[in-house]
């Protein structure tokens, strides 16, 4: 998994201290219904599509070089489907995070589905109803993500 610079020159300073960052994850969606997701090689499960925003970058256009860069597949975003503190987290390496969350919907416009970096071991299109497990917060962006609703979701409380 390869590390972005400005985070390994941030933990050259505060260490395994928590940093809060900004992270973004995708929930494209073909016009079949299928969605797109990728094995992670760090844990082998499957997932959205995900990454962290470099200092001064758009989320939207984040997203899309993430989706890009993880799958080779183009695409557009559609809307911001939900915005959400998650819980901190330790990773292996000891390394303390939190994650503000931007979920965004997209649709693909291009390429073809495949492994395309280092961070995942395969990729996929994936029926909305015959898909591999998803973490409880993935399968709610899913669900969020094909709902009517324009408006992001975000949490009152």
């Amino acid at each position: 998994m390869t590390t972005p610079k400005f985070i390994l020159e941030l933990r050259e300073k505060v260490g395994q201290d928590l940093l809060w960052l900004s992270g973004i994850t995708a929930v494209v969606l073909d016009d079949r219904e299928q969605v797109l997701l990728v094995r992670r090689a760090d844990d082998g499960r499957w997932s959205l599509p995900a990454g962290i925003l470099e200092p001064g970058e758009q989320p939207a256009v984040a997203i899309v070089r993430e989706v890009f860069e993880e799958t080779a597949v183009h695409a557009v975003v559609d809307r911001l489907v939900s915005i959400e503190s998650l819980p901190p987290s330790t990773y292996p390496n000891g390394d303390q995070v939190q994650y503000l969350d931007l979920c965004f919907r997209l649709h693909p416009t291009g390429g073809e589905a495949r492994v395309n970096d280092d961070e995942s071991v395969e990729v996929g299109w994936f029926p909305l109803t015959d898909h591999p497990t998803l973490t409880p917060r993935e399968q709610t962006c899913l669900r969020n993500a094909r709902s009517d609703n324009p408006l992001p979701i975000y949490t009152t409380s």
